[in-house]
């Protein structure tokens, strides 16, 4: 099982903290941006009091909006309570759904894996949610001299990537292939979030990552790989049929699906579906 991010004990801090900050203006491009009073609805918008807990599957590149989202979706229902995130590849994570893991509703940063749980029966109706794209994240300074997406092939930079059951390696093959360049990476990681640890540690010169990882870091710096704009990977998101919960899985759903879900998504740097 992945190692789920402690998220629920902070919980209570960060609504508070939120409620104190309303009336401030966040840094750009945060989901602190937000207007308040759009993803605070008044009682009668909130839907049906919802009890018990929630577990959610979700790819490891949706970790900050989705902590966001499960923190808005407790605010409207304090009755319920959303389990700390698991947060992994989408290939991982589907894999342990299809054997068995109990969850009730599954984030996949690729329709690819989200069709692995379909076709075991586990959900009949995926919708499209998000949209991300790559770019190349080195260490802050840029010591390896990165210009573009045609220095990786370079044999004297240490360059580390998704592997291709993942969806950042899937795209990331993609990408270097329409751009015609050979990697022979020093690392194939199971997760976005592992190559952006590498790169942001000094551990490789470069590495390929979401849009939304390498922003607002200082850490990483993100240049622009050619052809990116091609090559997109689109979110879906499902309650899933054995769920122990599934009014809250359904209603969590439609949360995501929803504007005020969507501000968030645009906040963090993530496309349309």
């Amino acid at each position: 099982m992945p190692r789920p991010v402690a998220r629920r004990a902070i919980t209570s801090v960060l609504l508070v903290a939120g409620l104190a900050l309303a009336g401030c203006a966040g840094s750009p491009g945060s989901a602190g941006d937000l207007d308040p009073d759009a993803t605070a609805p008044a009682a009668t918008e909130r839907g049906p009091e919802l009890t018990g807990d929630l577990t959610i599957f979700a790819a490891a590149s949706l970790g900050t909006a989705f902590d966001e989202l499960a923190t808005r979706f407790e605010a409207r229902h304090p009755q319920l309570e959303v389990l700390p995130i698991a947060y992994d590849g989408s290939s991982t994570l589907a894999t342990q759904l299809v054997e068995g893991a109990p969850a009730d509703v599954f984030a996949s940063a690729d329709e690819r894996n989200m069709q692995k749980v379909v076709d075991a029966g586990l959900t009949a109706d995926p919708a499209v949610f998000a949209s991300n794209t790559l770019v190349i994240a080195v260490p802050a300074g840029n010591p390896g001299g990165v210009t573009g997406i045609a220095d990786l092939a370079d044999p004297g930079l240490t360059v580390v990537l998704c592997a291709s059951e993942v969806p950042c390696g899937a795209a990331s093959a993609t990408l270097l292939d329409d751009n015609g360049v050979a990697v022979t990476p020093a690392s194939l990681e199971q997760n976005v979030t592992a190559v952006l640890t590498k790169v942001a540690a000094g551990e490789a010169d470069a590495g390929l990552v979401y849009v939304t990882d390498a922003r607002g870091r200082d850490d990483v710096e993100a240049i622009e790989a050619a052809g990116a704009d091609g090559v997109v990977n689109r979110y879906p998101i499902a309650a899933l049929t054995e769920s122990s919960n599934p009014e809250a899985a359904r209603e969590f759903v439609a949360f995501v699906l929803s504007p005020d879900g969507r501000a968030v998504l645009d906040g963090l740097g993530f496309g349309a579906p």
